[in-house]
């Protein structure tokens, strides 16, 4: 059997987790979203008594904040649920708890998944990655904005916040009027939303509990998001040459996580077989890598080289590697 047949195989063997679960996806909207409104009615509670009540809280609230982002996330891809309605009502509801219009996003992350490696279709859904000829020839200041834009710094306590309270709250350029109307309702029902918890326990209260969550979710989703399309031997190919099922195993990192993390994170680091068949729901990404047995294909990720991914800044097309600044010249 040819490299490009097996990889065919995978695929369709793949397809056959794609079976969503009523029954699993309901008590994940009872151990994340329920919990994580559960968590907002104790934080509301313990605010009056001390902040050193709170704090513990509000961290375990950034957990299952992410948590249920990967159930928004499913339901983009209607493979949550087992009914385009059912996924798309949960999709809007989580998506108003994690401060991201549903609509919206998800067209934006359908094109991620369609360009994910494409060095001919770099710029939406996905960080900003430079070939070297590129930042050779670009200016200094374009080249003094990269060097910003992809600090760890940058990345991961700045970028998130600013594009969950920010960003997301006005229509990209281009998008259709569903998905304006996504990013206008979501922003409605953030304010009725602010509207009460600041009636309950105040505007500053409410404002340190809600953005530290964002915070504090938002580096761990960045960090999770760029370590599994930004690492030592990582896929990025021009169109002509480019494949989506290399794109998916090669492009998209296998992260290896403890169990209580590959928990909190919703099975998001087998990000390979999600980037193989994104209809394959949360809750079958680990059956679906265990059954294709890929081992000899892809190599896990571990958290520490995960972290050192970050000092990989450019695409070296000559090589077919991402390298540090040093290395580009």
């Amino acid at each position: 059997m040819s490299h490009n047949t097996t990889r065919e195989s995978w695929r369709a063997l793949a397809a056959r987790h794609q079976r969503a679960s009523t029954g699993r996806a309901s008590w994940q909207i009872v151990n994340s979203v329920c919990l994580y409104l559960a968590l907002w009615c104790a934080m509301a509670w313990t605010i009056r008594v001390s902040w050193w009540l709170t704090m513990p809280l509000v961290v375990l609230a950034a957990g299952i904040f992410i948590r249920v982002f990967i159930i928004f996330h499913d339901c983009g891809h209607g493979s949550f649920f087992r009914t385009a309605k059912a996924n798309n009502v949960w999709g809007f509801l989580t998506g108003v708890l994690t401060f991201t219009p549903y609509q919206h996003w998800r067209r934006v992350h359908a094109i991620h998944h369609g360009t994910t490696g494409n060095l001919d279709s770099r710029g939406i859904g996905d960080v900003w990655t430079m070939t070297v000829q590129e930042y050779e020839s670009a200016t200094p200041s374009r080249r003094f904005a990269y060097r910003v834009a992809r600090s760890p710094f940058v990345l991961l306590l700045i970028a998130p916040s600013l594009m969950f309270i920010f960003e997301h709250r006005l229509p990209r350029s281009g998008a259709g009027p569903r998905e304006r109307r996504s990013v206008w309702l979501t922003n409605l029902c953030l304010l009725a939303f602010a509207s009460l918890m600041t009636l309950v326990i105040g505007l500053l209260p409410f404002l340190v509990i809600q953005v530290t969550i964002i915070a504090l979710a938002g580096a761990v989703g960045v960090w999770l998001f760029y370590s599994q399309h930004q690492f030592e031997g990582a896929y990025w190919r021009r169109t002509s040459d480019w494949s989506h099922n290399d794109a998916a195993l090669r492009g998209s990192a296998f992260l290896k996580l403890p169990r209580w993390a590959q928990w909190i994170t919703g099975n998001i680091g087998f990000h390979h077989i999600h980037h193989l068949d994104s209809r394959i729901p949360n809750y079958r990404l680990q059956e679906c890598h265990e059954s294709l047995q890929l081992d000899n294909e892809v190599s896990p990720l571990t958290i520490f080289r995960s972290l050192c991914a970050f000092g990989l800044k450019l695409w070296d097309e000559a090589n077919g590697r991402l390298v540090r600044f040093r290395q580009s010249s």
